[in-house]
């Protein structure tokens, strides 16, 4: 499942600033179970929200706050070679050394690989914590040869 919203009008980006601040209201000072209520003007009708859901609202209303389209993206969703490789910012035949070396798991769907969105993000947060891993290596080592960094 994938849901587009388009860019935000001046209007609706105006609304979801000021609806930022009562959904963070909410959220700090709602109910401590897991759900919230919804009353919807002029009705009597009441929607029962999971919290976390609620969390998910606030983050699309802070997105379209800034201005940004907000698009929704199911985790199982099934990517093709060339989005994922989008996805990760590099090229298709690399993103195919990269699942063919089983650094990401993949399905064969006839005969195009299909990789599960979960999958390249995984990938994704590997990537970062390696070289946050690196990159300390790389700071204690050039402390400890007084290279001048402080």
């Amino acid at each position: 499942m994938e849901t587009v919203l388009e860019k935000p009008t001046k209007k609706d980006s105006e609304l979801a600033k000021h609806s930022l601040g009562l959904f963070e209201k909410a959220l700090q000072y709602g109910s401590q179970d897991d759900l919230t209520e919804i009353v919807f003007r002029g009705t009597d009708d009441v929607v029962k929200v999971p919290k976390k859901a609620m969390y998910l609202f606030a983050g699309i209303i802070s997105r379209m706050a800034e201005g940004h389209t907000v698009k929704l993206v199911d985790t199982d969703e099934q990517l093709s070679t060339q989005e994922a490789a989008d996805y990760l910012h590099v090229s298709r035949p690399y993103l195919i050394k990269l699942v063919e070396k089983g650094e990401i798991p993949f399905t064969l769907v006839g005969t195009h690989r299909r990789i599960a969105l979960r999958d390249v993000e995984l990938y994704a947060q590997r990537l970062i914590e390696n070289r946050e891993k690196q990159l300390e290596f790389l700071a204690k080592q050039a402390q400890e040869l007084h290279l001048g960094y402080n």
